[in-house]
């Protein structure tokens, strides 16, 4: 049956998410895998032998029918603001956990990591419609519905004001130069240890509301003008650029000691330069941002936090200017190599999957139970530190020796190796690039003899 065949045959389902688990499985196998009952094995194996355990697992997203297994690896060795960590790393790209940890020990008898907290302020927007002239609305909303928007959201607001956070500042946006009679109410939060998504919509729904209600009875609105009001949408962003944490790293040239056989000097200059080009050329800068990405996001993974939301974020900063660049900067002093990154990054350590998933809460006590704020630090630092071993990589012995190392496994995998096979080609490569061509042209003489 081709392929065009093959879904032509099938038929809607009605009422999925109200199957239980087995007779979504059931369906799914007999619709679209031919009924082959292999697959139902291979769902269950990846179940939890804990039937509670597994029920969290399940009630943590919708139409779950097993768990996808993703490697949960340590970095150890990183030295920041002074206190020695070991970093929890949910990803599944070889050499990731190995380039952070390698770049950890680089920098840990030269002061290690610092980071500094430059902001922490979250954003969230009502977006409305309403012809009316942006001198009067603005007039209203000085005068009566800034302090209404307050008012209506102390309910809300209560406990996170009682844990320091809260509303900071309400403003009236015109932005009639882009889109005809639409405006915005722009809303600055602090969130304190949480990421804070549905408080801030909370308080958004509600400014909403409240906007709709003060329109309906301001008296110097002529009826046109309030059935003019339409409410868009009440929604946070996930671009947060002035949620912003600094990590970096510095030290002498004459200390910035490589095992590539350059000289200090030529790889201070080779690895800024390859910093500039980042800056300069969107094409790399992609890829250069998608390492930091690397190490950003598999920490991330591993404290229950949204990676989708941390991705977005950072690439619409390192946009900001209005030119794709690069999140990491370098350089050269009065003999001072210097290396930093400014990430913008909203995460929590309480709330969401933070008290439920226990891989999560392990990780969290494992990085000693940080804050919100401890925690950005930590993630800028992973990702500067992945940026620095890749960049290392690229102006010395180039990124495919030791990436292909770390690959070679997922070869010998697929092929089929065993345990004494796996073992010598990890010894025949020792001292060789690997590619995929030499594993499969090497493991074939191999099994021919």
């Amino acid at each position: 049956m081709d392929l065009k065949s093959f879904y032509m045959n099938q038929q809607p389902v009605e009422g999925f998410s109200k199957l239980s688990k087995q007779r979504k499985i059931d369906w799914l196998i007999k619709e679209y895998l031919s009924d082959d009952r292999s697959y139902e094995q291979i769902l269950q194996q990846y179940w939890n032998g804990d039937a509670i355990l597994q029920k969290l697992h399940e009630e943590f997203s919708e139409n779950t029918i097993s768990n996808f297994y993703m490697p949960y690896g340590i970095a150890p060795n990183f030295l920041i603001d002074g206190k020695l960590l070991a970093l929890p790393m949910a990803v599944e790209e070889s050499s990731v956990v190995a380039a952070a940890s390698k770049a950890a020990k680089f920098w840990i008898d030269k002061g290690g990591f610092k980071t500094t907290i430059i902001n922490t302020k979250k954003l969230g927007h009502t977006h409305f419609i309403i012809n009316v002239e942006p001198h009067k609305l603005q007039h209203f909303f000085n005068f009566k519905l800034k302090k209404r928007l307050f008012e209506a959201t102390e309910e809300i607001t209560k406990n996170m004001r009682n844990r320091g956070g809260g509303i900071l500042n309400i403003r009236l946006i015109d932005k009639t130069a882009d889109l005809e009679n639409y405006f915005q109410l722009k809303a600055s939060f602090d969130t304190v240890d949480s990421m804070g998504a549905n408080f801030i919509n909370s308080c958004l729904e509600q400014f909403g509301k409240t906007l709709t209600e003060e329109v309906a009875k301001e008296e110097t609105f002529t009826p046109e003008e309030k059935d003019s009001l339409q409410i868009v949408m009440n929604i946070l962003s996930n671009f947060t650029p002035d949620c912003i944490v600094r990590a970096e790293v510095s030290c002498k040239i004459e200390d910035l000691k490589d095992d590539s056989g350059i000289s200090n000097e030529e790889f201070a200059t080779k690895f800024k330069r390859a910093v500039t080009i980042a800056e300069i050329e969107p094409f790399r800068a992609t890829t250069h941002n998608k390492g930091i990405m690397n190490g950003v996001d598999a920490v991330v993974i591993a404290t229950g936090n949204d990676f989708r939301a941390t991705e977005a974020c950072a690439h619409a900063y390192a946009a900001k200017d209005g030119k794709y660049t690069s999140l990491t900067h370098c350089t050269i002093d009065g003999g001072v190599f210097r290396f930093w990154i400014d990430l913008p990054i909203s995460v929590g350590v309480v709330g969401g999957l933070t008290n439920l998933h226990p891989i999560v809460k392990f990780s969290l006590a494992l990085l000693g139970k940080p804050s919100a704020q401890e925690l950005m630090s930590i993630l800028a630092v992973s990702g500067l530190a992945q940026n620095f071993a890749a960049i290392r990589s690229l102006v010395t012995t180039g990124i495919q020796k030791g990436h292909m190392k770390m690959h070679l496994l997922n070869i010998l995998n697929q092929l089929g190796a065993t345990e004494e096979e796996k073992n010598h080609f990890v010894t025949y490569f020792k001292d060789k690039t690997v590619t995929h061509h030499e594993v499969i042209s090497q493991f074939n003489s191999l099994r021919a003899q």
